[in-house]
C-alpha cells in the first residue's frame, strides 16, 4: 500500500541515491584522512608497563589483547597482595614506626628480619617500577615510573646500608608502603580499563547468537561466528539481521534507523544490501553474507576501546610531567641538601639521613593514586551509565562544549514511525473504533504507516476484525468490508480528488504524517503518525541550555519537519535536507565562530562530521564507521546521556585537578621541611611525621576521588 504521492516518492528515492553516492565519496575520503593522521590527531600512545602493557610488547588486538589484559591485572594483584602480606610484619617491627606508636617489639636480629622482607618487596613488588623504569631511561622521558623508582632504590639501598654498620634509621616501613599504595593504584586503574571492555561485550549478546543457514533445501540453525562470506542465510519477519549480506530473495521493509539515520523502515527487494544489526519486518528474506565475525561492528568496538583506552589522556600526561619535575627536584634538593649540611660542618651520616628524607618523601603515595582512581572510577561509573570512553583527553574536555550538533533521527527522536494522534470528526464513530477498523485494513501491509497502525492496536491491546473484499487504491490507499462497513483509509490526495474538505486541524503539527479513515463513504476520521520526539530530549536541552551551550539539528529531513521539531524542542537553530558534505560544513563553520563543537551522530553519512568535531559522540547503535571517527560512544541513543556525558566530564576533571593539587601540595610544604629549612627555629621534618602527612595526603585522595561516583546517574 503506498500512501504517499508517487512523484514524491520517485523524489525522495532521487535525493537518497544521491546522498548514497556522496557517502560513498566520503567514506574514501574519510578513510584517506583517517591513514594520515586527519583524525583530530588522537594520540594512541601505548601505554608502559605500569598502563598495562609492557614497552616492548606488541600492541594487543581483541581477546589476545584482552586476555593479555587479564594476565597483567593477575600479575599487579598478586604482587600487591604478596608485597601487603610483608608489608604488615615490616611495619610492626619497624623502630622508627615503635617510637612513633610509643611501643616496643623487638625479635632478635629484628633489622636482618627487616632486611629480608623488604629485599623481597623491594625485588617482587618494585619489579614493574624498576623494568618502567629502564624503559622511560631508554626513551629519555622520566616519569612516574623513574620518581617510584628512584624513592624505592634509595630508600632500599640506605636501609640495607644501616643494617650492615651505617649509623642512621633505616626506611624499610617507607620503602614497603610505597610499593603497596603504587601497586594497588596501577592494579585499580587497569581493572577499570578492563571494565569497561566488559561493558562493551554485554552488547554481544543484544545480536541474535545464531543464524538461519540455506544449505540446499535444509535450513539450519548455525552459530553466528560460523557464518562465512557467501553463505545464504535466511531472515524471518522480526528478526534481527545477523550479518551484512545481499537480498538473494524476497522483500521486506527493515528498520535501519540505528544504522543510517533513516526514520522510517525502509523497503528492500533484490540485489539491495542489507545492514547486521538491522531489523527485519513482515517479509522472509534470503540473503548472501558479505561481512561477519571480527569485522561486524560490535567487534570492532570491542577491540577498539580495548586499544584507546591504553592510550594516555591529557590529565595522565600532566600527572607524568609532575613526576618528571619532582623527580629533578628531589635530585637537585636531595644533592643540594647534602652537600649544604657538609658545608655547615655536620656529620656525613646526618647529612645523608637529610638526603634520603627528601628524595623518599618526594615520592608522594597520593601522586600515584590522584589519576588512577579518578580514571578508574570515572572510566566504570561512565560505562555503568551508557558512555563509553574511547578517547579519554575528549572525555576531559567535553567541559568545554559550547555548542552540540544533534542528527535528529534515534537521538533527538525515537527514530520509530508511530501513532501520534487518533481523532474522530464524525460522533458515529469513536477513536478506538477508526483505529481498531483501520487495523484490518493494515494488517498484512509492511508499508511504514500500516507497521506504526499495527504497533499503536498491539499497544493498546485493540482486537483485530478480518477484512473482506480487500483491495489497493493505486497510489491513494486501502479499501476492505470490515465487519460490514465499507472502510478506506486513504492519503489526503484522494480526499481532494473526492472533494472532501480536510479538517482544518488534522495538519497541527507539521512533522506528522497524515492518513485519513472513511467509513460507509463518511469521513470519520483521521490517524497521524510520526517519528516521535525522545520525552528525554526536552529535559536534556533544558540543561544545555543552563550550562550555556547551543543545541542545533542537522538532517536529511524537509524543512517542514525539521522546523516542527525545533520549534518543539526550543532548540537555537536547525539545517534541514542535509547532505553528508553538508553537516562537515556545519561543524566547520560554527568552529570557524569560535565555537567548542560536539557533533552526535549513529549513520554512516554522520561519520566524517564526527571526525571533523572537537568532540565526536555517536550511539551505540550506530554503524562501525560513526563509532570509529568518534571520541565517545553512547550505548543507548538518548540525549539525556549526552548531558550527564558533559556534566560527568566537568566534575572529572575537576576531581583529577583537585587530586594533583594534594597531590603536588603536600611535596612543596614537606621537602622543604625535610631539607632543614627551618632548622634555625628547631623544627626539622622527621621521617616519621612526613609519613604521617603522606599518609593524610593519600587517603584525601582517596575519598575525593570516591565523591565523584554521586557526581553521575542521578
Amino acid at each position: 500500500m503506498e500512501h504517499h504521492d508517487e512523484h514524491k516518492e520517485e523524489s525522495k528515492n532521487s535525493a537518497k541515491r544521491e546522498a548514497r553516492k556522496e557517502e560513498a565519496n566520503l567514506k574514501d575520503d574519510l578513510a584517506e584522512k583517517t591513514k594520515h593522521g586527519h583524525n583530530k590527531a588522537m594520540d594512541r600512545d601505548m601505554m608502559d608497563h605500569d598502563r598495562g602493557k609492557h614497552d616492548d610488547d606488541e600492541p594487543a588486538h581483541g581477546h589476545a589483547g584482552h586476555d593479555h589484559h587479564k594476565m597483567m591485572i593477575e600479575d599487579f594483584k598478586k604482587r600487591f597482595w604478596v608485597t601487603l602480606v610483608l608489608t604488615i610484619p615490616i611495619l610492626f617491627l619497624s623502630p622508627m614506626i615503635q617510637d612513633f606508636f610509643g611501643y616496643k617489639y623487638l625479635l632478635p636480629g629484628n633489622k636482618y628480619i627487616l632486611f629480608a622482607l623488604s629485599t623481597v618487596v623491594y625485588f617482587y613488588g618494585g619489579w614493574p617500577f624498576l623494568k618502567g623504569f629502564w624503559s622511560e631511561v631508554k626513551k629519555a622521558a622520566p616519569g612516574m615510573m623513574t620518581l617510584i623508582s628512584m624513592a624505592i632504590t634509595v630508600a632500599y639501598l640506605y636501609s640495607s646500608a644501616t643494617v650492615f654498620g651505617l649509623e642512621g634509621v633505616d626506611f624499610f616501613w617507607e620503602l614497603a608502603t610505597l610499593i603497596a599504595i603504587m601497586l594497588v593504584g596501577h592494579w585499580i586503574e587497569m581493572k577499570s580499563v578492563l571494565g569497561a571492555s566488559k561493558a562493551l561485550q554485554l552488547l554481544v549478546s543484544m545480536m541474535p547468537a545464531e543464524a538461519h543457514r540455506v544449505n540446499g533445501d535444509q535450513i539450519e540453525d548455525v552459530k553466528l561466528d560460523t557464518l562465512k562470506k557467501g553463505d545464504i542465510i535466511l531472515v524471518k519477519p522480526g528478526e534481527k539481521v545477523p550479518a551484512d549480506a545481499i537480498i538473494v530473495e524476497g522483500e521486506s521493509y527493515l528498520n535501519e534507523s540505528m544504522l543510517t539515520g533513516e526514520s522510517k523502515p525502509v523497503k528492500k527487494s533484490t540485489d539491495q544490501k542489507i545492514i547486521g544489526g538491522s531489523i527485519n519486518g513482515n517479509g522472509s528474506l534470503k540473503a548472501k553474507v558479505e561481512h561477519t565475525g571480527k569485522d561486524s561492528y560490535l567487534n570492532k568496538v570491542i577491540t577498539m576501546v580495548e586499544e584507546a583506552q591504553k592510550s594516555k589522556s591529557k590529565m595522565q600526561n600532566l600527572s607524568d610531567r609532575a613526576a618528571k619535575w619532582l623527580t629533578y627536584i628531589a635530585l637537585g634538593i636531595g644533592f643540594g641538601t647534602l652537600a649544604v649540611w657538609l658545608i655547615l660542618g655536620f656529620p656525613f651520616v646526618y647529612a645523608l639521613e637529610r638526603m634520603v628524607t627528601v628524595m623518599v618523601i618526594a615520592c608522594p603515595h597520593a601522586l600515584g593514586l590522584a589519576i588512577p582512581l579518578v580514571v578508574a572510577i570515572s572510566t566504570a561509573v561512565s560505562a555503568q551509565n551508557g558512555l563509553l570512553i574511547r578517547n579519554r583527553t575528549a572525555f576531559e574536555e567535553s567541559r568545554k562544549i559550547t555548542a552540540l550538533l544533534f542528527d535528529k533521527t534515534g537521538t533527538l527522536t525515537k527514530g520509530d514511525f508511530g501513532v501520534t494522534r487518533i481523532e474522530s470528526v464524525n460522533d458515529k464513530f469513536s477513536k478506538e473504533e477508526i483505529l481498531r477498523l483501520s487495523s484490518a485494513l493494515e494488517q498484512s501491509s509492511e508499508h511504514p504507516i500500516a507497521v506504526g497502525i499495527i504497533k499503536k492496536v498491539k499497544d493498546d491491546k485493540v482486537p483485530i476484525p478480518k477484512p473482506e473484499n480487500f483491495n489497493a487504491i493505486t497510489g491513494k490507499g486501502v479499501e476492505a468490508t470490515v465487519e460490514g462497513k465499507e472502510v478506506k483509509v486513504v492519503s489526503p490526495g484522494y480526499l481532494r480528488d473526492e472533494n472532501i474538505n480536510i479538517p482544518e486541524d488534522a495538519y497541527s503539527d507539521a512533522a506528522e504524517t497524515v492518513v485519513f479513515v472513511l467509513i460507509n463513504g463518511e469521513l470519520a476520521g483521521y490517524i497521524a503518525l510520526a517519528d516521535e520526539i525522545r520525552p528525554e530530549s526536552a529535559d536534556a536541552i533544558r540543561i544545555f541550555k543552563e550550562n550555556n551551550i547551543k543545541v542545533f539539528m542537522a538532517t536529511g529531513d524537509n524543512e517542514r519537519t525539521a522546523k516542527a521539531v525545533s520549534d518543539k524542542l526550543g532548540l537555537d537553530g536547525y539545517y534541514a535536507e542535509v547532505l553528508p558534505h553538508q553537516k562537515v560544513e556545519i561543524v566547520k563553520e560554527l568552529e570557524s565562530k569560535g565555537e567548542f563543537v560536539a557533533m552526535t551522530g549513529d549513520g554512516v553519512n554522520d561519520a566524517p562530521a564526527l571526525a571533523q568535531a572537537n568532540v565526536g559522540i555517536a550511539v551505540g547503535s550506530g554503524t562501525d564507521v560513526a563509532a570509529e571517527t568518534a571520541d565517545i560512544i553512547l550505548v543507548n541513543s538518548n540525549p539525556q546521556d549526552i548531558a550527564n556525558l558533559i556534566l560527568f566530564g566537568k566534575a572529572t576533571y575537576d576531581k583529577m585537578i583537585q587530586n594533583l593539587v594534594w597531590a603536588t601540595g603536600y611535596n612543596v610544604v614537606a621537602i622543604p621541611l625535610a631539607a632543614g629549612v627551618l632548622y634555625s627555629t628547631g623544627f626539622v621534618l622527621g621521617p616519621a611525621v612526613g609519613a604521617v602527612f603522606m599518609s593524610l595526603s593519600t587517603v584525601i585522595v582517596a575519598i575525593n576521588a570516591q565523591l565523584l561516583k554521586k557526581k553521575i546517574g542521578k
